[in-house]
């Protein structure tokens, strides 16, 4: 059982003496957290881990190393590596969901219906229903005219505060995409209200519509314009507007009470908003769910601005603590492990432990696997492609969002029938097949490489054409064959035709004896991630924390974390008598 998280971040002292405590925590793990796992192999990478943990860990089951990010130790291991895992855990800021009708005494979920959640799956629509009730509820204890949904998508959080709880809202995003989406979902919502009102008898009552705003939220400025736009009610026809428009609209606009709201709001975004209820008097309250950490900007790198997202706070500037690009990378890794998430789902599909206990192990040898293939292939760019890694840095990253897709995919489908899942895949990959994809043009969003997008599911289908396994793991021959594979099916994904005197074979023989580290070495690091992200929430609280006399504030986890798991909620309300001034 992992310790209990014995700090506290009721006050600035407190936060502030809990992120000195993870500050000295992290710094003798620093090679840790920088590192890249797919330079594993090329770097010798579990070298500077303490060799007893390595030997330890090298023989524990795959079920307890998905553990060690949640803070759970066995026994026989070394004292050293124990108190690493306890110590880390504590801490880490809990994710437990809290209880809601206690901090927000008129705090009650609405089930959404099948109009309004359309388009929504299990994790938006739980995310939803919560978070639009907390919304209503501080807008009504503020007494705030208007909401603006910051960074809105398509519109299902505005369009339940709007449609369900009868809010004027205003649906902020960069993408005009989504507020075309969000304006063509709203009206088809907007159809069935009315007709619904019809049939009860209260047809001349008037709809409350999210307004939408298309606009790049990249300054303070920005978003400060915003709060000018609102009349006190948006059920006034207003064009849909654009950037360019803020100032103009602006200066004539009439002025609302705001409360800002947002939901997984990335990088910097979140920031902004934190910062505007202290910039702009219109702004009462705010309530954000950050995310997307690694596009944060930040103090001393290169991605630093006049106006950086890390870190915020007085306090932290004073410690001097950097995180720098992998360790906010880190920080974006989901809090639950796999086998953690997929116990959790299963209680929602009433399936047996023991289902869910083996379904996790191959996941999880699934994962470590395919670092294990990227790390090796690393070793065949490095040796016969230097130039791609030079020019291309940022290889190894590319393809995230659709592995994670395709991991997903194999769940559910083993889940709903793991016979139709066997039968149903194809059964001979080749090199054409590789290629064709990428003629296709069936790349993920944002990939620029391609590499990655097709090798998970290259290791699906050659792990079940070899139909030989030993307690979840291909015999050797059949993994070097699919080392192979994996390696071709990259360089073509690459557009690098395959050299004739490429040693694949001889590679994969210098790093099979360490292939099993692998999976010890990730799951050591990705115990970081959690902790990494509480640093960066205390760095919000405690910027906020530190307006002494002008803010209530508040930082709890408001989701489930076994349907989402990055569910911590920042929660800043003006005091009285800043609201009154």
């Amino acid at each position: 059982m992992a310790k209990q998280c014995k700090y506290s971040c009721d006050s600035a002292a407190e936060t502030l003496e809990w992120i000195k405590a993870i500050a000295d925590f992290i710094k003798p793990y620093s090679f840790l957290i920088n590192a890249h796992v797919v330079n594993f192999f090329k770097d010798r990478l579990w070298e500077s881990v303490d060799k007893e943990w390595i030997e330890c860990l090298g023989k524990e089951s795959v079920e307890n190393l998905l553990l060690i990010p949640s803070g759970v130790v066995q026994d026989h291991w070394p004292t050293s590596l124990k108190e690493f895992v306890l110590t880390l855990k504590s801490l880490v800021y809990p994710r437990e969901q809290a209880d809601l009708k206690k901090v927000f005494p008129d705090f009650h979920t609405t089930s959404l219906n099948s109009v309004l959640s359309q388009g929504m799956n299990l994790k938006k629509k739980h995310e939803v229903e919560v978070l639009s009730a907390i919304v209503s509820s501080i807008v009504s204890t503020v007494q705030a005219d208007a909401i603006i949904d910051v960074g809105a998508g398509q519109g299902y959080l505005a369009q339940v505060l709007a449609f369900e709880y009868q809010h004027s809202v205003v649906a902020v995003d960069a993408c005009s995409h989504h507020g075309n989406v969000t304006d063509a979902r709203a009206e088809r919502i907007k159809k069935h209200y009315t007709v619904q009102m019809r049939k009860f008898g209260s047809g001349n009552k008037r709809l409350n519509v999210p307004q939408t705003i298309t606009c790049r939220i990249m300054s303070l400025e920005t978003l400060k314009a915003l709060s000018t736009l609102l009349p006190h009610k948006c059920d006034v026809e207003q064009p849909k507007l654009i950037e360019q428009d803020l100032e103009q609209y602006g200066s004539k606009g009439n002025r609302s009470s705001l409360v800002l709201a947002g939901l997984h709001a990335c990088g910097d975004l979140s920031v902004t908003m934190l910062k505007t209820i202290l910039e702009c008097e219109e702004v009462r309250a705010v309530i954000s769910i950050g995310c997307c950490y690694n596009l944060l900007s930040e103090e001393g790198f290169e991605n630093a601005r006049i106006h950086y997202g890390f870190p915020m706070s007085c306090g932290v500037k004073t410690i001097s603590l950097s995180l720098g690009k992998s360790s906010r990378d880190l920080a974006c890794q989901i809090y639950s492990v796999w086998a953690k998430n997929w116990f959790s789902f299963g209680q929602y599909k009433d399936r047996s432990a023991e289902r869910w206990k083996s379904l996790g192990k191959e996941a999880g040898l699934h994962n470590f696997e395919l670092h294990a293939f990227r790390a090796a292939f690393q070793m065949v760019l490095h040796k016969y492609f230097p130039e791609v890694i030079i020019t291309s840095p940022s290889i190894g990253r590319q393809g995230k969002a659709l592995r994670r897709k395709q991991q997903r995919r194999i769940m559910e489908s083993e889940l709903h029938d793991e016979e139709s899942t066997y039968s149903s895949l194809p059964q001979s990959p080749n090199m054409d097949e590789a290629c064709s994809v990428i003629q296709s043009g069936e790349a993920g969003a944002g990939d620029k490489s391609g590499i990655g997008l097709n090798l998970d599911a290259l290791v699906n289908k050659m792990s079940l054409d070899t139909g030989s396994r030993c307690e979840g793991r291909t015999i050797s021959a059949d993994k070097y064959s699919l080392f192979e594979k994996f390696c071709r099916s990259g360089l073509c994904r690459l557009g690098l035709k395959p050299l004739v005197d490429i040693n694949f074979l001889g590679i994969w023989n210098e790093v099979e004896p360490y292939v099993n580290l692998i999976g010890v070495y990730w799951s050591l690091r990705a115990a970081f991630g959690p902790l990494l992200e509480t640093v960066i929430l205390l760095d919000r609280l405690l910027f906020l924390q530190e307006q002494a006399g002008h803010l209530n504030v508040v930082m709890l986890p408001i989701f489930d974390p076994a349907l989402s798991p990055r569910n911590v909620a920042i929660i800043a309300k003006k005091l009285d008598t800043v609201m009154a001034s």
